[in-house]
């Protein structure tokens, strides 16, 4: 008895593997992962059919046991380490969910903290830029924020003030934290997030967790976190416990940057210019397609539904956002 990872290989799909269980004739789900070792994944019910005849096979775990109690199936693997988990069926969202847990993630602090209401730097309604490529954003519901999708080239949030891009937060979670941290990427990343006057990192996860980690040294993380930090010591690496704290943590840094970008210009003007700051920081990203269309109906010109934008609307948006 196994249980089987593989390959989506539906490319457009947000949840890259495949998940089969040997229950009844087979139960087969998308999820985001290979097994629940950070959080709790989420998992996509499919058609068993959905499984590929040739699947490209990432992992077969033996299994000691596979079977349903109540409302969660127990599955155990036959391994010393990261043996027990569940797939819960429950409700959340007004919809039926499953989620694949296991007890690390289930007994994962939480901590009992409510995330303030103020405003950030006083800001009555900071405008954060959203990378188009994000997946599952944060929204900043509880904040006073409005959000702009458009393509940044380096960061998944960021803020911008007299038409220039003044600071970026790069999100990772620990998973995609060490992937890119071990593979190199990271590196490239502080790199380009290193051309602007303010950055950051902010991770989904406690330190601790890192030296929890059983598929890679926990002290090569460790070191690399160092080595980057101290190569770059401009640009903090944040651990959050949790995706809210990230987000609350993203919003209040990201409005600290944009009030003290509009205080630096005045500033070198009385003590003369510097290497590092607004003045010298790229320009803003331009406007998405969806965006300008948007903006154009609200103001009553004619756009098409599809296609590319008439050059005089995309002049009349530059005008009104000049």
């Amino acid at each position: 008895m196994e249980l089987l990872i593989a390959r989506n290989p539906d490319p457009d799909s947000s949840l890259p593997f495949l998940l089969w269980l040997p229950i009844a004739a087979g139960l087969v789900f998308r999820t985001k992962d290979t097994w629940p070792r950070t959080t709790a994944l989420y998992c996509h019910p499919v058609a068993a059919t959905e499984w590929p005849d040739q699947p490209d096979i990432v992992e077969r775990v033996p299994l000691r046991a596979c079977a349903r109690r109540g409302a969660a199936i127990d599955v155990v693997a036959d391994r010393s380490r990261e043996h027990r988990s569940q797939i819960v069926f429950t409700h959340a969202r007004g919809r039926e969910m499953v989620f694949w847990q296991s007890p690390r993630t289930r007994r994962q602090a939480r901590p009992d903290v409510r995330v303030p209401t103020a405003r950030a730097a006083g800001i009555a309604e900071l405008e954060i830029v959203v990378d188009a490529h994000e997946r599952y954003p944060y929204r900043f519901t509880a904040q006073q924020v409005r959000t702009v999708t458009r393509g940044l080239k380096c960061g998944d949030y960021a803020t911008t003030h007299g038409g220039r891009l003044v600071a970026a937060v790069e999100r990772k979670s620990l998973a995609d934290l060490v992937s890119s941290l071990t593979g190199g990427r990271l590196r490239f990343a502080l790199g380009e997030l290193a051309t602007l006057p303010r950055a950051a990192v902010v991770v989904e996860e406690r330190y601790s967790q890192v030296f929890t980690l059983d598929r890679v040294r926990p002290a090569q993380v460790a070191d690399g976190l160092a080595e980057l930090q101290v190569r770059w010591p401009t640009i903090p690496i944040v651990f959050c416990e949790t995706r809210k704290l990230a987000e609350e943590w993203t919003y209040r840094y990201l409005a600290a940057a944009h009030a003290w970008a509009q205080a630096e210009q005045p500033a070198l003007a009385r003590i003369g210019t510097g290497e590092d700051g607004a003045a010298h920081a790229p320009l803003q990203p331009a406007p998405s397609t969806a965006e300008v269309r948007a903006w154009a109906r609200a103001n009553g010109l004619p756009v098409s539904d599809r296609g590319r934008l008439r050059p005089e609307i995309l002049e009349a948006w530059r005008e009104a956002h000049r």
